[in-house]
């Protein structure tokens, strides 16, 4: 730890203050701007000393681009300027294309991410207020409750019940106890953990890169687990560099046995590899995911890195939790009843204290409590008139909110009396008191009384209620209150809330349910509440899994019943993480949405995380993927956007693979029988070239319906059945040309060469229209980009013969019987791929 943190942290308050010449009333404005310029903004960036060139370089570094770029260097060592300087074309076109695409959608997800940046509540100008975190500097004070990221290296100048998760730091899973004044780290906060609970104040010390969490994120160079989509990308890439290998040194090795030229085998060598790379999948990839990662910009759907938006298409299990995520999250105070069933003023009296006077916030039972109140005036003028001297009641202290008790306590004054009000869930409530209040007579409890209590709120919950009980008591005077004082209370009343599902919450569970989407909720909630709500959204509340099950499960056991299981409820946000943990492991790609501290654990292990833009902060930095609006729709559009993207991807490889595994197939046979070269090297090097220019336009394409109706997983075996299946249908195609060029037209090298770059170029590059879709391709029509890039490509290849340059390239001019046979040809290819391109398609989009 830093020795001026630690040594800062063992001063006295005031000398703290002194020390970084600050007061109690934190900075001004103005202030606060000339120590911003001077230590710089609080984030944490690893500085890049690299240029912006070498930098797109790196950003595009892949097996694929390997295989290039070493190609290239073979090239220009043996001579061959123009091969290697096309090989280099190729490469620049993907990196810069994929640099430019990536610097964008960064640019425009860091535009988007800022309506969701975390904030601070920071005493500016003597007053409270949200500032972006970024903005802190060393000397302000800042404010910390439950749910918060610590923005900060800070030391605590006041604290309540203050635990803190530092698994970030220091790997610890269990919440850390803070405490203002004490030494040994305890009343230091440090950037990159969270609060769990409690109340606290703090003055910042360090910020951004001269943190610890800061030193550290500069100092590793670790990067994150790959996805299940980069895995994939992975996969593919080994794939076709054992397929290359295999096929060069089988030309190569053809070549030298058959005693043909070293240099010249060397060279049809290297293209045969060149034409066998799908050197644009990095950039068709990126451009893909950008444009899906953009259409959800539109609705108002913030991704926050582009592989997340593939992983969102792949989804085939969303867990949620109940409460703002299924239900509004907008509770609404419908009743403040005693034991009997009885309206009770007090009760309310008192939850509207405990309501107004908690320092927590993003707290909705408060806010629908102090929102009843204000917005009724018959109830407002009911407590006027029963507590005329309701503004005396002065806060004491707080005991704050956490997950284990489930409660929170507020210890007022009234005329010189401390009345401590807790206000919770009504199983942890009841266990604190031994009295309840009905009709302002105070009796003891029993077990009858016991009986009706939990009936009551069981009943409640059956009904879809939510339901919290008030109790309270008068406690010996004391300066401070803890856990230890909230017993021996007296019950006073439960407060009943309506949470009810959104408007079209079983609307789209079951368009998810119908896109192959299995919804389950995992709720701490009751039970009963859980069924209630499941009930009404369509999910099926009989296959059910409580926390109390799971505790004795193995995972082996939990593995079983949570596959079958749709409902999870009164299961802790460890029990959560097990079960997304034991989901993952079979097989699944699990999407989880949340927006609580308890969410946060789960957010961080799931597939994709998602939360909206008013969850808490450390549920919002654990998420992948952030809703602007609490629309349960656009996760649906969302999933189907990944769909898409993924299909457009899985277009090229298809397309890609087969054409070039065909080429390359018969320029390995043409090599054993022929007395020449089938292809110069320069040749196959612009055929490929021109080829992936007419696919540049794919990420624009749509993509069929029947694709997106379920989630799609890399297939690295649909990618080779279509290029055993495809590509030796082209093959056959690429031999007919050659007898014909050979026995028909009598062709010379020269001409040979040229006719089939002609024919080869025409094939696979019309080809693109059958493989892009499995239906009928007259009737799903391509985007008019595509359509456009592809004519250009062809117009290219059909005039290069004829143009200036045709000499320098090896072309001579084809005689016009030829195109006869070339549309002949083309027209009965492209049938025959559409049937059997059928076949393979359905088998694997059905």
């Amino acid at each position: 730890m830093d020795e001026n943190l630690q040594t800062l942290a063992n001063l006295p308050i005031q000398d703290l203050l002194n020390q970084l010449n600050t007061t109690e009333s934190g900075l001004n404005t103005n202030e606060a701007k000339k120590r911003q310029l001077e230590f710089g903004r609080n984030v944490i960036e690893k500085r890049n000393k690299q240029s912006a060139f070498v930098q797109s370089i790196l950003h595009s570094v892949n097996p694929l681009v390997g295989i290039l770029l070493v190609a290239a260097a073979i090239s220009a060592l043996s001579g061959n300027v123009i091969s290697s300087t096309i090989i280099i074309i190729m490469v620049v076109i993907s990196i810069c294309i994929d640099y430019f695409q990536s610097y964008r959608s960064l640019t425009a997800m860091k535009k988007l991410q800022a309506q969701v940046a975390i904030m601070a509540t920071t005493l500016r100008d003597k007053e409270w207020a949200d500032i972006l975190a970024s903005e802190l500097v060393p000397g302000d004070i800042i404010r910390l409750t439950a749910g918060d990221l610590v923005p900060t290296d800070s030391i605590l100048l006041t604290a309540k019940d203050l635990h803190v998760q530092e698994a970030a730091l220091t790997g610890e899973s269990l919440p850390v106890e803070k405490e203002a004044g004490s030494s040994q780290k305890s009343n230091i906060v440090f950037s990159g953990s969270s609060v769990v609970s409690g109340i606290a104040t703090a003055l910042v010390v360090n910020t951004g890169i001269h943190t610890e969490y800061g030193k550290i994120v500069i100092n590793l160079s670790t990067h994150p687990p790959r996805t299940e989509f980069e895995n994939g990308i992975v996969r593919f890439g080994l794939f076709i560099t054992k397929t290359i290998l295999f096929l060069v040194l089988f030309v190569f090795v053809v070549s030298i046995f058959l005693k043909r030229d070293l240099l010249e085998s060397l060279l049809f060598s290297i293209a045969l590899a060149v034409g066998l790379t799908p050197e644009f999948l990095p950039m068709i990839t990126t451009v893909t995911l950008a444009s899906g990662a953009m259409a959800m910009a539109r609705k108002k759907v913030i991704v926050k890195n582009l592989a997340s938006m593939q992983n969102f298409g792949s989804i085939d299990i969303l867990c949620s939790d109940k409460t703002g995520t299924i239900t509004s999250g907008e509770m609404l105070l419908e009743k403040y009843i005693d034991i009997e069933g009885n309206t009770s003023v007090r009760t309310l009296l008192f939850a509207y204290l405990n309501s107004l006077l908690q320092t927590q916030v993003k707290n909705p039972i408060n806010e629908a409590v102090l929102h009843h109140v204000n917005v009724n005036p018959l109830d407002s003028a009911i407590l006027r008139h029963e507590h005329p001297d309701i503004i005396s009641y002065n806060k004491i202290d707080e005991i704050p909110l956490d997950l284990e008790r489930r409660c929170t306590s507020i210890v007022v004054d009234r005329n010189g009396s401390h009345f401590l009000i807790t206000k919770g869930a009504p199983e942890s409530i009841i266990k604190m008191c031994t009295q309840y209040d009905a009709n302002g007579q105070t009796s003891s409890l029993n077990e009858e009384i016991y009986q009706k209590y939990e009936s009551s709120y069981q009943s409640l919950f059956a009904k879809g209620y939510r339901v919290l009980g008030v109790a309270y008591k008068q406690p010996f005077l004391k300066e401070s209150y803890h856990i230890e004082d909230e017993c021996e209370l007296t019950f006073l009343g439960f407060l009943i809330f309506a949470d009810p599902p959104l408007e079209n919450a079983k609307e789209v569970i079951h368009a998810l349910n119908h896109a192959g989407v299995k919804v389950k909720i995992l709720t701490g909630d009751n039970e009963l509440v859980a069924k209630n709500i499941c009930q009404r959204v369509g999910i099926e509340p009989q296959k059910m899994l409580l926390g109390s099950d799971i505790e004795h499960m193995t995972d082996e056991a939990l593995m079983l019943h949570a596959e079958d299981s749709f409902l999870f409820a009164r299961v802790t946000p460890t029990q959560k993480q097990r079960i997304i943990t034991v989901l993952r492991r079979r097989g699944h790609v699990v999407g989880y949405i949340g927006d609580g501290i308890n969410d946060a654990p789960s957010l961080h292990i799931a597939d994709v995380g998602i939360s909206v833009s008013n969850a808490v902060d450390v549920a919002k930095e654990s998420a992948n993927i952030i809703l602007l609006e609490h629309n349960l729709k656009v996760l649906l559009d969302g999933i189907l956007e990944g769909r898409k993207s993924f299909g457009n991807i899985m277009k090229y490889l298809m397309m890609g693979t087969s054409s070039n595994f065909g080429n390359m197939f018969s320029m390995a046979g043409a090599i054993l029988f022929l007395p020449f070269l089938p292809m110069l090297p320069i040749q196959i090097l612009l055929n490929n070239l021109l080829y992936d220019l007419a696919q540049l336009p794919i990420p624009t394409d749509k993509v069929d319906k029947q694709f997106t109706r379920k989630p799609r997983h890399w297939d690295i075996d649909i990618i080779r059945r279509f290029m055993l299946y495809i590509g030796p249908i082209s093959s056959i195609f690429d031999f007919l040309t050659f007898y014909v060029m050979l026995k028909i037209f009598a062709a010379n090298e020269a001409l040979f060469q040229t006719g089939w770059f002609v024919e080869s170029l025409a094939t696979q590059t019309l080809v693109i229209f059958i493989i892009r879709t499995a239906h009928n391709p007259f009737k799903s029509r391509p985007s008019p980009w595509l359509t456009l890039s592809v004519c250009i490509v062809m117009g290219i290849g059909l005039i290069l013969p004829f143009s200036p340059f045709a000499h320098v390239l090896g072309f001579v001019p084809l005689p016009l019987k030829y195109f006869f046979f070339l549309v002949a040809a083309t027209i009965t290819y492209l049938g025959l791929v559409q049937l059997i391109k059928q076949k393979l398609m359905w088998r694997w989009i059905s």
